[in-house]
């Protein structure tokens, strides 16, 4: 080791971390499994594994799988990235933030057991989890893959369930530029004679060819299970049929995902919890609403599927006017995805990133069919302090396009309503 402690901050180790392997994201296996064997994460034979793939809802659905499963008393583990603003977010035990007492321990094993393998910040960051998660023993350990599927660093583990979220283009240069080869990746975490579910309405051919010849206990939607939103409800199909369920402050379909996993694995949990867990599940920075007046919702979403899903959910303001602060990578889709909002967009204001990997506030300004009314700004703060003076009590603001651009707003802390993620653990 170099002069790096168990000692030493937090932010320290992740600087060391980071600094240890020449490239950001490196696919494969071999490296992290064989430090795994060392530390003894590779199986959790007193916990179900549930993994978790897919272009877009892994996040909620990861969130939704937890709450329910909470509230029928199981406890929980839950590992997920990208973080927002603290490390900690990305493993959690009961929806409690893991400690940086326990990830320092967790990184001081990881460094010995090592010894010479270089490992990416997410294949070093996954062992964590896999360690936190092992001397805790939760009853329920719940893996979201980082990208992809069969490369991934969760992919180590041999899930008992596999959910597929869905198939979309997004990193296609480590996926491939096809749905089927995307597809084709983010079934590597399925297992012979295992549950998966598949939330994607439309699976390339091909992939269901391979789930069959890998024998897989797949079950999809518009098949196997279905749902049916009503005004203030939704009824789920399955083998079972709940109805009257609470919309859910998540993506529809990720829940429908979650019921059917549910009903398929824990059959003997009730429908009341079912419901409960639904409409109590909450994931920071996923249409999620932080004001009131103006409406102001922040989203994640960076790719043309997330930004369909995004426009879909604002025709319920297209009688106000909607102001969006937006900030992307310089290697995402940037036009595709203002294209799908451009429609329902009155005011645009663009802002860089504070990264490498930003694109140019005037790079997301081409974008726009109608640049007079965009505008763009040197950092979040001063879009917010502009739009806070244009927008009236009636308007939308959306704050979208990266990890990081609803991060940028968190840190404004508007009157403290967001002490709770800004405090640095």
């Amino acid at each position: 080791m170099t002069d790096i402690t168990q000692s030493s901050p937090l932010s320290e180790w992740l600087d060391y971390i980071l600094a240890q392997h020449p490239v950001e994201i490196d696919m494969g296996l071999t490296r992290i499994t064989q430090v795994a064997q060392k530390l003894d994460v590779l199986t959790f034979p007193n916990a179900k594994v549930i993994t978790v793939a897919g272009t877009n809802g892994k996040g909620s659905t990861c969130a939704m799988l937890e709450s329910i499963l909470l509230k029928a008393g199981y406890s929980v583990g839950v590992y997920c990235s990208p973080h927002l603003l603290r490390f900690n977010e990305r493993i959690r035990f009961n929806r409690e933030f893991v400690s940086d007492e326990e990830l320092l321990a967790a990184f001081q094993q990881i460094e010995i057991a090592k010894e010479k393998v270089s490992l990416s910040f997410f294949e070093y960051t996954t062992l964590a989890g896999l360690l936190v998660f092992k001397i805790r023993g939760p009853d329920i350990v719940i893996l979201e893959v980082g990208l992809g599927g069969r490369l991934d660093a969760t992919n180590i583990i041999d899930a008992d369930i596999a959910a597929i979220t869905t198939i979309d283009l997004d990193h296609q240069e480590y996926l491939g530029d096809t749905r089927e080869s995307v597809g084709l990746e983010k079934i590597g975490v399925c297992r012979p004679n295992k549950l998966a579910v598949v939330g994607e309405p439309d699976v390339p051919e091909k992939v269901k060819q391979r789930l069959f010849e890998q024998r897989v206990n797949a079950r999809f939607v518009g098949g196997d299970f279905s749902y049916q939103a009503k005004k203030n409800a939704w009824d789920f199909l399955g083998e079972s049929q709940i109805n009257d369920i609470p919309l859910p402050q998540l993506p529809l379909p990720n829940a429908a995902t979650c019921v059917a996993i549910i009903e398929q694995a824990f059959p003997n949990i009730d429908h009341v919890v079912i419901k409960q867990g639904i409409s109590s599940a909450r994931v920071a920075g996923r249409l999620e609403q932080v004001m009131d007046k103006p409406i102001v919702l922040l989203d994640v979403g960076h790719n043309p599927q997330a930004a369909r899903y995004l426009s879909d959910r604002l025709k319920q303001y297209q009688k106000r006017r909607i102001h969006a602060i937006c900030g992307m990578l310089r290697d995402k889709d940037t036009c595709a995805v203002i294209k799908e909002l451009d429609a329902r967009i009155q005011q645009w204001n663009f802002i860089p990133l504070p990264t490498e990997r930003s694109a140019s506030a005037n790079e997301l300004l081409n974008c726009v069919s109608q640049p007079e009314k965009a505008m763009v700004f040197s950092n979040m703060a001063d879009a917010w302090q502009t739009i806070s003076q244009q927008a009236c009590d009636e308007d939308v603001v959306i704050v979208f396009g990266s990890f990081y651009t609803v991060a940028e707003f968190y840190k404004l802390n508007l009157d403290g309503r967001f002490s709770s993620l800004t405090k640095q653990g």
